[in-house]
């Protein structure tokens, strides 16, 4: 068929469903921030099923990209009219395709920021939702402070500037509400933070009040941050998922989304001007999202952090490869059985025996075939959030910590940028070099800004230094076993 494009939609194969809905009737609802594979397999998937069940339709979304590597997204969105196929993969082969059609527009904001405030300060717009990353708060993750001191933030500060950031954009677009005296939006944060919705709210209002503490005061009294949690697995998109969209189904699309089968939407019912009924599409829409939340982000996000550093430094580089072996998939069933569940509260629904063993099904799932470098990815944005709380909740009731602690040491062998067979690591992180240089110098969990005082902890270093030593003189494997 020719490239994937509104005109082109009828030429789809039967097997393919596209939107059963005129997308000419839509109207954007939402401006959201961050449209990568994620946003697209999980919120904009939920927004087209309610579309093609007739509801929704005044929801529609207007991507936003704000950083320098959004322009290609900007680019295949706009040439496909923001059309893309989401295929989700079965763990017995079996792919499930669709075209979905809830993304109507994309601003780029660093080629016209105007364009993209004056989206936002549009009546018609009631949420602004974000997948910004862990670390798109600008929050210290030891103290919990907005980072004004932050060159972009300043930037966006200083009178006549035009905003660079998140922050400056959406702020500048609620002024402008206000001033209008108009009702302000709704701020939905999607990313993997405990409180996500108090962390934006956190942030939000600390970047208003350096502008205008009345503005601050004004955003923090009636703008709603609903909390949320989201889980699906979705691996970066790559050639091949390109070539099986072209070959198997006839279409060419420039950034498909590949995806596993779970999927799971939990929300806070907290909104400024109204929702769409996202409960229809099967989003659990709860008064209380926090033992969701720590269920999700200490077993699912840790976990993935527990099998990464340990399996790269072992020769893996696909996830299911790592899963799948029983040295592994132990190591990740008694870090959950034994130090992480401990620490969660009941959670209304959820069997939490059948949850552990169903994470090591979905991250065994060899056709979704997520790779582990992706989640080793921009660790310190998310050690100190997902595994260091678990760490310190154990620490403060004399409960075990060992392997929670050995994820700390396997992310300082990994940050050391050479693996067990002397090939160099390419470390992603925005820390990277202080942390290479700090684990080659053994002064890792020295870091206050990402440890704080748990290096003080006489329990927690000892533990961290004789793992530390474990991978050194042993490897990765021969570790685990020792910890069993």
């Amino acid at each position: 068929m020719s490239p994937l494009a509104q005109q082109n939609l009828t030429d789809l194969p039967a097997e393919v469903p596209g939107p059963g809905y005129d997308r000419d009737r839509l109207r954007t609802g939402i401006v959201h921030f961050g449209v990568g594979g994620f946003h697209r397999a999980h919120q904009a998937m939920y927004l087209d099923r309610l579309m093609n069940d007739g509801k929704a339709l005044d929801w529609a979304i207007c991507g936003v990209g704000v950083m320098p590597a959004d322009l290609g997204m900007r680019d295949v969105l706009d040439a496909q009219d923001g059309l893309y196929t989401l295929v989700v993969k079965a763990p017995d082969g079996t792919f499930e395709p669709r075209v979905i059609g809830s993304i109507k527009e994309y601003l780029f904001a660093p080629e016209d920021p105007e364009a993209v405030i004056a989206k936002m300060a549009d009546p018609d717009i009631r949420i602004v939702s974000l997948t910004v990353t862990e670390g798109g708060y600008n929050i210290n993750a030891v103290t919990g402070e907005f980072v004004a001191d932050n060159p972009d933030i300043q930037h966006d500060l200083r009178p006549g500037n035009q905003p660079k950031t998140t922050f400056g954009l959406v702020v500048e677009a609620l002024s402008r509400r206000r001033s209008r005296d108009q009702e302000p939006f709704t701020i939905m944060s999607c990313d993997n933070i405990q409180g996500n919705g108090h962390a934006a709210r956190r942030s939000f209002v600390a970047y208003a009040n350096l502008r205008d503490p009345e503005l601050g005061k004004w955003i923090d009294e009636h703008v709603a941050f609903p909390n949320s949690m989201v889980d699906r697995i979705t691996p970066v998109t790559t050639d091949e998922d390109r070539a099986l969209v072209h070959d198997r189904w006839g279409i060419d699309d420039g950034w498909p989304v590949v995806c596993e089968p779970f999927t799971q939407w939990v929300l806070e019912d907290q909104f400024t001007q109204g929702r769409p009924p996202y409960e229809d599409a099967g989003v659990q829409v709860v008064e209380d999202v926090e033992p969701y939340e720590l269920m999700k982000l200490r077993l699912l996000n840790a976990s993935h952090q527990a099998l990464c550093y340990f399996g790269y430094l072992a020769g893996y580089r696909l996830v299911h490869d790592v899963a799948q072996e029983p040295l592994f998939a132990d190591f990740l069933l008694a870090y959950m059985e034994q130090e992480a569940s401990p620490t969660l509260a009941a959670v209304p629904g959820i069997d939490l025996d059948e949850y552990r063993h169903q994470l090591i099904e979905r991250f065994s799932n060899a056709q979704v075939r997520d790779t582990v470098a992706r989640l080793c990815a921009e660790s310190s944005d998310r050690i100190p959030k997902w595994v260091l709380p678990v760490i310190r909740w154990n620490l403060e009731t004399d409960g075990p910590i060992l392997r929670a602690t050995a994820v700390v040491a396997s992310w300082a062998r990994y940050a050391e940028g050479v693996d067990e067979e002397g090939q160099p690591i390419q470390v992603v992180d925005r820390l990277a070099t202080e942390l290479r240089e700090r684990a080659r110098a053994k002064t890792f969990i020295q870091n206050r800004e990402l440890f704080g005082d748990l290096a003080d902890n006489e329990r927690f270093a000892e533990t961290y230094t004789r793992v530390l030593g474990l991978l050194h003189e042993r490897g990765s494997r021969k570790t685990l076993k020792e910890l069993e």
